[in-house]
């Protein structure tokens, strides 16, 4: 898959992933996504951000986890 709006730049936010050149980076925004608000609250929070921006951050995230077992703490 091929992102078009996510940027890594080693000499911008220590190469994290970040919203198109922005210093917005991806887990900011799923970070917002996953505490409960919807895609209005965050474009207000961060004006530069538009609404494929949060759709494609998701899709980032969904595919970096896609390829990945992450170990799950038995309860």
């Amino acid at each position: 898959m091929k992102f078009n709006r996510i940027t890594v730049n080693p000499n911008q936010m220590d190469g994290v992933p970040c919203i198109r050149g922005l210093r917005i980076p991806v887990s900011t925004v799923v970070g917002m996504v996953a505490d409960g608000m919807n895609s209005e609250e965050i474009l207000k929070a961060f004006p530069d951000l538009e609404a494929e921006d949060i759709r494609e951050a998701l899709q980032y995230a969904a595919e970096a986890v896609r390829e990945r077992e992450l170990p799950l703490v038995a309860a």
